[in-house]
């Protein structure tokens, strides 16, 4: 079971698709004149061919108006040429990872083939090795150019996260995981971000699957992925169409591909390091760091073209413990949230409530629709967000303390 992921560019004649004996449906990744305007996964039959004529037809039905929408961008974009000439800041990529040096050694080729054309006034890339057990992280950074390594004694995604935002010198620091590669784009999509939005005080980008060769990945993808959409999006600290606005900071992106003005993370005192502690509590930083960003009044910006592949999970089990963290990391962020942030203390209780509601509407769903697998998952998310509200943000920054305690 495995769907074939195959990119067609919509400004050129399509060619039929061929499917091998494995693959039991296709990804399209669509672009127009080289832009990412689109994702669709298609059901089809074991060795079938998608011909140019029904790819056409899907095309058609699917890719047509966001076709003009990048019609009208580049328009747009003729006419406002003069912005090509405005600075752009020092760029700083942080990569944090550990004992995955095969999926490091692919990111950094990634970007490898692109950072060397960049917009920005400089690109400096710097991997954070969190607590390596042992020297294939050093030895795979050793093998590129102009890479830097440090190494964060502390295990915690958020230790390492403010590690690299010591470590680094950039106006603006971009934050990518180790199980991404980035799109031939990435960079033009974010100093286009950047350009088009000066003072901004963080970007998000699109989030698109690296492969689909599992049961697991297909599915995830299938209900939702990390997808935000191919349109841009700007928020601020309100918004007038959702009274909970900015608790639920999910909605903003994701934390694999993610950059930030470096001054403000530091004028906020970074990532809080009891939130994204690795098993215990694998999740929650980004909605924090998001939230935080929001509530400064600085905004933030949803950037299609600054776009990623990410490795999803290979099995069903990975795939329900990722939702088992989903709902862990949302409710130690809202505990976390709701002491700190006094004046949307009854926005924090609402998204609870609301949370938990939403949850118990999915499961119900699901039982109805007689879907066991979606019935397992939401039960594992709604188990992760009974255990994050019943004291983990507080039992998450005990452990913390301990591991500054000994490795002070």
């Amino acid at each position: 079971m495995g769907y074939r992921l195959v990119e067609i560019e919509l400004s050129k004649p399509l060619a039929p698709i061929e499917l091998a004996p494995q693959h039991d449906g296709v990804g399209l990744i669509a672009r127009w004149q080289d832009r990412l305007i689109g994702f669709e996964m298609i059901a089809l039959p074991a060795s079938s061919v998608l011909s140019a004529e029904r790819l056409k037809a899907v095309a058609d039905e699917r890719f047509a108006d966001r076709i003009l929408v990048a019609k009208v961008d580049v328009e747009l974009s003729a006419r406002r040429r003069f912005a090509a000439e405005t600075a752009l800041p020092n760029l700083s990529i942080a990569i944090c990872t550990k004992d995955r040096a095969k999926r490091l050694s692919r990111l950094l080729s990634s970007l490898d083939l692109i950072r060397w054309k960049s917009a920005f006034q400089s690109v400096e890339i710097v991997v954070v090795d969190n607590a390596s057990v042992d020297a294939t992280t050093r030895e795979a950074v050793e093998c590129f150019k102009d890479v830097r390594y440090v190494f964060e004694p502390k295990a915690g995604l958020d230790f390492a996260r403010n590690a690299a935002l010591r470590a680094t010198t950039g106006t603006l620091i971009a934050y990518l995981d180790d199980d991404v590669v980035v799109d031939r784009n990435w960079l033009a999509g974010l100093a286009k971000a950047c350009r088009d939005n000066p003072g901004t005080g963080g970007f998000t980008g699109l989030v698109l699957p690296f492969r689909l060769d599992t049961e697991a990945q297909i599915v995830f993808e299938q209900r939702g992925g990390f997808g935000r959409g191919f349109i841009r999006n700007e928020f601020h600290n309100t918004r007038f169409d959702n009274p909970l606005h900015p608790v639920g900071s999910g909605s903003l992106g994701a934390g694999c591909n993610m950059a930030f003005d470096r001054a403000l993370l530091i004028e906020l005192g970074g990532f809080d390091e009891a939130l994204d502690t690795g098993s215990p509590l694998p999740g929650g930083g980004d909605l924090d760091i998001f939230y935080r960003v929001l509530r400064s009044g600085r905004p933030m910006i949803y950037e299609p073209e600054y776009a990623v592949y990410h490795e999803h999970r290979e099995t069903i089990e990975q795939l329900r413990r990722q939702y088992w963290s989903w709902g862990l990391g949302m409710m130690a962020f809202l505990v976390k949230s709701r002491r700190t942030d006094e004046e949307l203390r009854a926005r924090h209780r609402a998204m609870v409530r609301w949370w938990f509601f939403n949850q118990f509407k999915a499961l119900a769903r699901a039982a109805r629709g007689l879907r066991g697998r979606d019935f397992r998952f939401g039960i594992a998310e709604l188990w992760g967000g009974i255990y994050g509200l019943a004291g983990e943000y507080d039992r998450s920054s005990a452990r913390v303390r301990t591991i500054r305690e000994q490795n002070r």
